[in-house]
C-alpha cells in the first residue's frame, strides 16, 4: 500500500465495498472485519511497513504482537482470519501477486463446549416470567421461539410478521450473509406468539416498525442487548446457576435435536451453518452429557 493516506483509505474502502456487495456481509459483520483489520494497519504504521509489501515473517511478527497485547487466543484467531480475508481480496483485485497470509497460522484453540439447558430448565426459565407485566407474554414468546427454532439473537430481533407462516408451521429466517432459510416452528411457540399478538395490537407502533414481530413498550423493535439482559435476569430469578445468554437457547435447541435422533445435516440446515464442522460441536456436547450420565447412573459407579 502506498504511504499516501488517501491511497490506504481508498483500498480499505474498496475492500469494505467488496465485503458488502460481493460477499453480501451484514453491517455488523463488516464492522467487525474493519475493526480487526485496523490492528494490522496500526501495526504497519508503527513499523513503517507497506501492507502491500508485507511478507509471511512480517505477519508472523504481527501475530506475536497480538499475544503481547494480552488478546485472547480466540480473538487472535478472529483477527488473523480477517487479515487473511484482506490479503485474499488484495490478490483477487490485483494489488498483490502472492498472498503472504496463506501459510499464516492461528493460535491453537481448545474445544469450548457450549453451555446448554435441558427442556426442564427452559420451562423453569419461562415459569419465572411475570405474565401480569406488559412485557411478560412477549418475553415468554421470545424464549420459546429461541428454543423451538434455534435462532441467533440477531435473527430474532429482525424477525418479521411477513416471514411467519404459522399455518404451515414454518418461519423464514434471514441469517448470516443475508442467506435465507426456512425453519419449522413448534405448536407451543406458535401458541405463545399468538398470545403475544393480543398484547402487541395495543402498542403505539412507530413508523417503519410495524412488520417486526417483537417490539418494546415504545413500539420499536428490540435490540440484542435488551434480549441478553432479559434472559440473564430471568435465569437469575429462576435460580439457574449456569452462565447463559440468548445463544444458550440455540445450543440447547441443537443438542435436544441431536439427542432426539435428528440427522446432523438437518440440524446444520436449521441452524444455518455454512460448514458442517460448526454443527459437529454438538456431538461433543452430547458425548459429554452421556459420560456424565454413565458416571452418575451406571451401577459400577454408584457408591453403596
Amino acid at each position: 500500500m502506498e504511504s499516501d493516506k488517501h491511497s490506504n483509505a481508498n483500498i480499505v474502502k474498496s475492500y469494505i465495498r467488496y465485503l458488502k456487495l460481493e460477499r453480501n456481509y451484514t453491517i455488523n459483520t463488516i464492522a467487525a472485519y474493519q475493526h480487526d483489520l485496523q490492528w494490522l494497519l496500526d501495526y504497519c504504521a508503527r513499523q513503517q511497513l507497506d501492507p502491500l509489501h508485507a511478507r509471511l515473517h512480517d505477519l508472523q511478527h504481527f501475530s506475536a504482537t497480538l499475544h503481547d497485547h494480552d488478546i485472547s487466543p480466540k480473538s487472535q484467531a478472529r483477527i488473523l482470519s480477517g487479515v487473511r480475508s484482506f490479503y485474499r481480496y488484495l490478490l483477487l483485485d490485483g494489488y498483490i501477486e502472492a498472498d503472504p497470509s496463506e501459510l499464516l497460522e492461528s493460535p491453537q484453540l481448545g474445544m469450548h463446549l457450549p453451555e446448554v439447558l435441558s427442556t426442564a430448565e427452559v420451562d423453569l426459565l419461562e415459569s419465572s416470567i411475570d405474565l401480569s407485566k406488559p412485557e411478560g407474554q412477549r418475553n415468554k414468546a421470545i424464549i420459546e421461539v429461541l428454543f423451538s427454532c434455534g435462532l441467533r439473537v440477531s435473527e430474532l430481533t429482525h424477525l418479521k410478521l411477513s416471514n411467519l407462516y404459522l399455518h404451515e408451521k414454518f418461519i423464514r429466517v434471514e441469517g448470516k450473509g443475508r442467506k435465507e432459510r426456512f425453519v419449522p416452528i413448534s405448536t407451543k411457540a406458535i401458541k405463545e406468539l399468538e398470545l403475544w399478538f393480543f398484547d402487541r395490537v395495543h402498542l403505539d407502533i412507530k413508523p417503519g416498525e410495524d412488520d417486526f414481530v417483537f417490539l418494546n413498550r415504545r413500539g420499536r423493535h428490540l435490540t440484542r442487548t435488551m434480549i441478553l439482559i432479559m434472559i440473564k435476569r430471568l435465569a437469575q430469578e429462576a435460580g439457574i446457576k449456569k452462565t447463559i445468554s440468548p445463544h444458550t437457547l440455540r445450543h440447547s435447541f441443537a443438542t435436544a435435536l441431536l439427542r432426539g435422533g435428528a440427522d446432523l445435516r438437518a440440524i446444520q440446515a436449521m441452524l444455518g451453518h455454512e460448514d458442517i464442522s460448526t454443527t459437529e460441536i454438538y456431538t461433543h456436547v452430547d458425548t459429554t452429557t452421556l459420560r456424565e450420565e454413565i458416571l452418575n447412573h451406571h451401577p459400577r459407579n454408584i457408591k453403596p
